[in-house]
């Protein structure tokens, strides 16, 4: 996610499991007819029609959010309608993103309200991306468990929602064996708390270390605990970017996926640029939704579409065509 990336950079305070069973076949339930791959909606791929035009200064941005959260929200669509839009697609499952809510974690009355739209649109809450609440992997001790806490209250709101999940960074300073033991403590000490309230804890490659796949992996292999995992983003493996922020050095994706699924509670479906046959240009969809399925994955697959070339709906609706006809071949 680049605006992602820039905005977490800048800001530097800073999906559901659908399992189906193996019964005989004369003996078919409603969970045999559960897909094992659910498309699912992450709400970034609206972000745009959220926040509107406010330009590139990701510090103002940053601030503004620290001071002011609401007044960022400048677009033509109302962050509280997400699960009727979503509902519009076709689509049963919607993943949050925080800075669209920052100034609302806390008010129980508005997230009750979010709920009933839930229910009535029929549609459920699988994740919640979090971002701007501080480096889990700070070299600063006092500050990484500032961090920790600071995605209690977004826990606490995934609960009360039915969401199994958060999306989190392991974003820290120092050499990559530095931030990746400080990671492994913060996601620990952050996991533990997911744990007393049911919530999982995934870490999305997002840039920098987080973004070569061995690193990650090794991370949630020195984390061990059930209830911490990864969200692969299938665009997000640029690990060095130049002066003009294009990527200098990129993981190769397919090797990145594959190391982190084993670890997967949610994979996330980037898209930008589709070609005149509706495939995404600028990687093999095939190749990648193989790597899910083989890996034994069951959840959900979150549209992230990110383009410029087509509307945030006309992305939407492209991407989730790909996903549909990639599925139906596999």
């Amino acid at each position: 996610m680049l605006q992602k990336f820039i905005l977490y950079i800048f800001v530097a305070i800073s999906i559901i499991s659908c399992n189906s069973t193996n019964n005989s076949e004369n003996e078919m339930t409603t969970e045999d007819m559960t897909p094992d791959l659910n498309i699912s909606l992450a709400q970034w791929s609206l972000h745009k029609s959220y926040f509107g035009d406010l330009g590139n200064d990701w510090a103002a941005f940053g601030r503004m959010l620290m001071e002011s959260p609401d007044s960022l929200l400048r677009g033509d669509i109302d962050p509280a309608n997400f699960p009727t839009l979503a509902a519009t697609y076709g689509i049963n499952t919607i993943e949050l993103v925080n800075t669209f809510y920052f100034g609302k974690a806390e008010n129980m009355d508005y997230w009750s309200e979010f709920k009933k739209t839930c229910d009535a649109s029929g549609v459920k809450v699988g994740l919640i991306m979090c971002d701007a609440l501080g480096d889990l992997g700070n070299a600063d001790p006092e500050a990484r468990q500032k961090a920790v806490e600071n995605h209690y209250k977004w826990v606490d709101v995934a609960q009360y929602l039915g969401a199994m999940t958060i999306r989190v960074n392991a974003a820290g300073q120092g050499t990559a064996e530095e931030v990746a033991a400080n990671a492994v403590d913060g996601l620990k000490k952050l996991g533990a708390y997911g744990a007393t309230k049911g919530i999982n804890i995934v870490v999305e490659n997002h840039g920098g270390y987080s973004s070569d796949g061995s690193w990650l992996a090794g991370v949630m292999q020195k984390v061990g605990m059930d209830n911490v995992g990864t969200l692969p983003d299938f665009g997000n493996f640029c690990i060095e970017r130049a002066a003009d922020f294009s990527c200098a050095k990129e993981y190769d994706r397919y090797k990145g996926i594959a190391e982190l699924m084993p670890f997967a509670k949610g994979v996330s479906a980037k898209t930008n640029v589709f070609d005149e046959n509706g495939n995404e240009a600028n990687m093999d969809y095939a190749r990648i939704i193989k790597i899910v399925k083989d890996s034994g994955f069951k959840g959900n697959i979150g549209i992230e579409y990110e383009g410029n070339d087509l509307s945030e709906d006309a992305g939407i609706k492209a991407t989730k065509a790909l996903l549909d006809k990639v599925l139906s071949e596999i």
